[in-house]
């Protein structure tokens, strides 16, 4: 069994950006387009089949603690309703992206950024993880610098 537990964005978030057409946590508008890239999305963490698929790109804070810096950023999402990812290892499909690791402790204190480069995944995940003071982990697409993904210990 993994030691790690890995969400794509809450349903909520989700679904009030596809109903309102707004970022849900800032008000500002979102916009609907055909997949021009992998993504991927936020929610369900699949990859976006390019050209086909229709998605919906928001701003979104990945911060749930209070006392933590805002770090806002674009994330697209399916723009049909899809399941949250919420298992025990990484998608497949995420294993292929460019991606970096960040370790925050309490308050939203960046405490390691990692990127997976050419080792296992799972090895930098253990090693960001290694410090007890790391309470969480947000996955990152190294491309374009955006958030994918919160990873916490099970």
């Amino acid at each position: 069994m993994s030691a790690y537990r890995f969400q794509g964005i809450p349903d909520s978030i989700s679904a009030a950006a596809r109903d309102g057409m707004r970022s849900p946590q800032y008000g500002h508008p979102a916009h609907a387009e055909v997949a021009g890239g992998y993504g991927p999305c936020r929610q369900c963490l699949r990859t976006f089949q390019v050209g086909v698929e229709e998605r919906l790109l928001f701003t979104y804070q990945p911060f749930s603690d209070p006392s933590a810096l805002p770090a806002p950023g674009p994330v697209f999402i399916h723009r049909s309703p899809c399941e949250r990812y919420d298992g025990t290892e990484l998608p497949a499909s995420l294993r292929a992206l460019p991606l970096a690791l960040e370790g925050y402790g309490a308050g939203g204190t960046l405490l390691a950024q990692r990127r997976v480069g050419a080792q296992t995944f799972e090895s930098v995940l253990d090693e960001v993880f290694e410090p007890a003071e790391v309470r969480y982990v947000h996955l990152r697409n190294v491309e374009a610098g955006c958030f994918i993904a919160r990873i916490d210990r099970q």
